[in-house]
């Protein structure tokens, strides 16, 4: 039989998709297309351990996909004739442990039905980002997703106990261990956060889970420029401490689409500013009286001319709809048009300096291109993303000369070209030409050991010229 009819055979016409499979070859920004040799779409580990096997012993690569919400188009082939395996199918929650605080969940769980779960039994998952309506567990594992509350909690790779990964000859390991600390060995689990799927397939983890929260206290404040944001967010900081669970911020031209295009929002303030600030103080203990904390806060930062404006959310409604503002900067730039997307890091005390510095030389190549900085105050992580002046289509000649710009801009600050969003294969090749020559070749050489072959995910992460060297 050939390859296509073994899987057919294993997986069955409801795991072996070759017809009507374009939303699975194509990536979310609508950039990469390639058709597949097929979907598989196994139901459990022993089923992506044979369409492993199977895939390893005729030398087809591979494409693991969770909810395909990739911005940087890690998660559809890069060519025609792989294999994309898509772990929809396996989205158990198999079990939640209030008492050990943990979740035992498949890697095709969708992220706000982890959170719809755990919510019964007053408990959190502390991951939130735009995309949680569909993004699955094992792709945010995949990509080491960040999102709005990695200042108080951290990244996936801190919220993940344990895993259990396919790898790619078929073999299965078991490191779901639903443990704190576990000192045994490498931290292998760490490995697969932010792989992309390029040393193996998660099926399964162990998560860590918090009490729910008893109470929040949400506000939106005004600030008069970027270096004010450093200054406002560690004022914060010092006064409020371990109660903020988010510290985001955006710009006045992002606000200015996402009221333009975007229904439903509601803008509370009665000015405008060039920033703004989300803060967002939570607990899990009755007793702490978080309004008169952030209120304390607040009159301080007034007082030191930190704040020009601001209000508190003084219901769940309120809450709501000042975190929709923030949640909406990506809809409304994609509805003004054209953009260029970048996801970047710098230390929090340059995050200030290098958008001002950023923006001057970005008008300097393209007059009048309009700048919409937004993210995560509390980590440094800038969504740094673009729109062609008034007027203009597109960005003529200048994308990839602003794109540099950005990222060589970011590493020379000491951030990073690439935060939360990972490489896939739209940043792959920068990885090349922003880091060392020890830092690429160990990534090397790890990827030639799990991965000899080169047949999972190839061209994310490790440029294939290299996979093949």
């Amino acid at each position: 039989m050939t390859l296509k009819q073994e899987l057919a055979t294993l997986l069955g016409p409801k795991g072996w998709l070759t017809e009507d499979v374009q939303a699975f070859q194509t990536d979310w920004l609508k950039l990469q297309s390639h058709a597949p040799l097929g979907v598989a779409r196994p139901a459990n580990t022993a089923e992506v351990s044979d369409v492993m096997r199977l895939a390893h012993r005729a030398g087809v690569p591979v494409t693991p996909q969770g909810g395909n919400t990739s911005l940087c188009a890690g998660a559809v082939p890069g060519a025609e004739g792989h294999i994309i395996l898509s772990l929809s199918r396996m989205n158990e929650i198999e079990q939640i442990d209030p008492n050990g605080f943990t979740a035992i969940a498949g890697a095709g769980v969708v992220l706000a039905q982890l959170h719809d779960a755990v919510a019964t039994r007053d408990l959190m998952f502390p991951m939130h980002l735009g995309a949680e309506g569909s993004a699955q567990i094992g792709g945010l594992i995949a990509t080491n997703a960040g999102g709005s509350h990695a200042l108080r909690y951290g990244m996936m790779q801190d919220l993940v106990l344990g895993l259990e990964v396919v790898l790619p000859d078929g073999r299965i390991w078991n490191g779901l261990r639903p443990l704190i600390k576990d000192n045994a060995g490498y931290q292998l689990r760490r490995l697969f956060c932010g792989s992309e799927g390029t040393l193996g397939v998660v099926t399964r983890a162990a998560l860590r889970l918090f009490p729910a929260p008893v109470s929040r206290a949400t506000a939106l404040l005004c600030v008069d420029d970027a270096p004010g944001l450093v200054r406002l967010g560690g004022h914060l900081r010092q006064g409020l401490g371990e109660f903020i669970s988010a510290l985001e911020f955006f710009c006045d031209d992002g606000l200015t689409m996402a009221l333009k295009h975007v229904s439903g929002l509601d803008y509370p303030l009665e000015s405008r500013s060039a920033q703004y600030v989300l803060v967002e103080l939570s607990t899990s203990a009755g007793a702490v009286d978080l309004d008169g904390l952030l209120e304390a806060a607040l009159g301080e930062a007034f007082e030191a001319g930190l704040v020009t404006d601001g209000a508190v959310a003084a219901n769940e409604t309120q809450r709501a709809a000042m975190w929709k503002l923030r949640e909406e900067m990506p809809e409304g730039q994609r509805l003004e048009g054209p953009q260029i997307k970048h996801d970047v890091s710098v230390p929090v005390a340059e995050l200030g300096r290098f958008i001002d510095t950023t923006a001057k030389e970005l008008q300097r190549i393209l007059p009048g291109v309009r700048l919409n900085p937004f993210g995560h105050l509390g980590d440094g992580n800038i969504h740094f993303n673009l729109t062609p002046p008034e007027g203009m289509e597109g960005f003529g000649d200048c994308k990839e000369t602003l794109s540099r710009l950005i990222y060589e801009a970011a590493e020379a600050s000491g951030g990073s070209f690439a935060a939360e969003h990972g490489l896939g294969r739209n940043k792959c090749a920068y990885a090349d030409w922003l880091r060392s020559p020890v830092e690429l070749d160990l990534m090397v050489r790890i990827k030639a050991t799990v991965d000899p072959g080169g047949m999972m995910n190839p061209g994310v992460i490790v440029p294939e010229r290299k996979e093949q060297e």
